[in-house]
């Protein structure tokens, strides 16, 4: 094995976000275990031998996340979580940017090729993805610290004379074609040249970092088995070196969705402007029954004690739902900081009567009323009970009832007058009103110009 760099962390680029303190977890001692526990081990090439590695003092392990958008999701968590839990075993993760995969995209899992992004796009998504990445390891001097990684900084120098040459001619075409992610998409209709050499670029990814760095592991989910073990192939070819694979499952819930998915079907994001925090809460607290205690296991560092509580719980008294509550914290907490769990907690219970409304900002009260109806006004202000009338779909003699009957409620405040428009300083920010009917009916009412 050669190192052709120095063994040291690389920190984070003094461009992307804040890093903000990582929640205190205890290491286990039987880091394989835990996975296994987790249901975070599908497939390793040998798990004596990696139990052995680990064992005989750190390794070096990396997981690659190419920009497939400008974001990562919450189903990313799995394997990057998965970095977190061997560095706090004491191993030395490398969190790998796809600034070249990126360029191609991994033809695995699809029926047909990828749009090709622009290189200028390519760079933003690597740029924004990395600062999301930096937000869960830990970046120091030590032997487990951290190293940020990007994959266009040894593809870009080389022609393709010398890709061909130096990695290319390593690699029977049998051997490829039989791959279950290329036989799938030849089964499907077809397969570019530009998509069948993906694998080629992901095994250099497996020998640059362990020449630059000494990996010897890689972790993936189960559809990367093929990508990795040709990682290995190539490791061992021109190297003379040997590694470790280790994937997890594709993890899908209840309903048949891939984990991290909303009950719409789109991507639970890691950005905070694309899914909020209050979004990403209201997410957990929705979870089935049936899958709380998988994501969990995937999606959090509660331990193994209090996960089977949680598990008994959801089963002897599910309306309470203790465990998507300990969820939502947790997920909040990891993503967006523990002050974040405060504040949609406090708009959570703010929206159904339970806090002042005037307390929460303008980014919170708009992200927690996003799903709800919303109605737009100008000029003068209508009576409330118009605006009810309208915002909710009903019968001005249904609204006017529930003023009588003490139901409706202005900014949580109980309206009692069928007449009643609101005051200036009902206005919250200057230009929303939070308008209920009952517990569960909320209406955002928007005024303009």
């Amino acid at each position: 094995m050669r190192h052709d760099d120095p063994v040291t962390s690389t920190a984070p680029e003094a461009n992307s976000a804040p890093h903000r303190t990582l929640p205190t977890v205890a290491p286990v001692a039987d880091i394989l275990g835990d996975l296994e526990w987790r249901g975070l081990l599908a497939q390793t090439t040998d798990r004596d031998a990696l139990a052995k590695a680990l064992a005989e003092g750190p390794i070096t392990v990396y997981c690659g996340f190419d920009p497939t958008a400008d974001s990562l999701h919450v189903g990313s968590l799995v394997p990057l979580l998965a970095l977190r839990r061997f560095q706090l075993s004491g191993h030395r993760p490398i969190a790998l940017a796809g600034g070249a995969t990126g360029f191609i995209g991994d033809p695995t899992g699809r029926t047909t090729d990828r749009v090709m992004a622009s290189a200028e796009e390519i760079a933003v998504r690597v740029t924004q993805i990395k600062a999301q990445l930096e937000r869960f390891l830990s970046f120091d001097d030590g032997p487990s610290g951290a190293i940020m990684a990007d994959n266009l900084d040894w593809t870009a120098p080389m022609s393709v004379l010398e890709f061909l040459r130096d990695v290319g001619r390593h690699f029977p075409v049998n051997q490829m074609l039989s791959r279950e992610s290329v036989s799938a998409r030849l089964a499907s209709g077809g397969l570019s040249f530009t998509e069948f050499s993906y694998q080629l670029l992901q095994s250099l990814d497996f020998v640059e970092l362990y020449r630059r760095y000494g990996c010897t592991a890689q972790i993936g989910g189960n559809d990367q088995w093929g990508n990795i073990t040709a990682g290995l192939d190539l490791l061992r070819r021109v190297e003379q070196g040997s590694g470790h694979a280790l994937t997890f499952p594709l993890v899908t819930d209840s309903s048949g969705q891939k984990i991290g998915k909303s009950t719409g079907g789109g991507n639970v994001w890691l950005d905070p402007a694309k899914t909020s925090p209050y979004a990403l809460y209201q997410f957990a607290l929705n979870v089935d029954d049936r899958d709380v205690g998988t994501y969990l296991r995937l999606l959090t560092f509660v331990g193994r004690e209090e996960v089977e509580a949680l598990d008994a719980e959801t089963l002897d008294r599910p309306h309470v739902r203790a465990a998507q509550r300990r969820l939502a914290n947790e997920l909040v907490a990891l993503v967006h900081g523990a002050d974040e769990v405060a504040r949609v907690q406090a708009a959570s219970a703010a929206l159904f009567g339970g806090g002042e409304l005037s307390a929460l900002d303008e980014a919170t009260l708009t992200a927690a009323l996003a799903e709800a109806p919303s109605l737009t006004v100008t000029g003068s202000s209508p009576f409330l009970v118009d605006l009810l009338a309208e915002g909710l779909s009903l019968s001005k003699s249904d609204t006017r009832r529930a003023v009588k009957e003490g139901g409706a409620y202005l900014n949580n405040a109980r309206v009692t007058d069928e007449l009643a428009v609101p005051a200036e300083q009902d206005w919250l920010h200057g230009r929303f009103l939070v308008l209920r009917k009952g517990k569960r009916s909320v209406l955002l009412v928007e005024r303009s110009g």
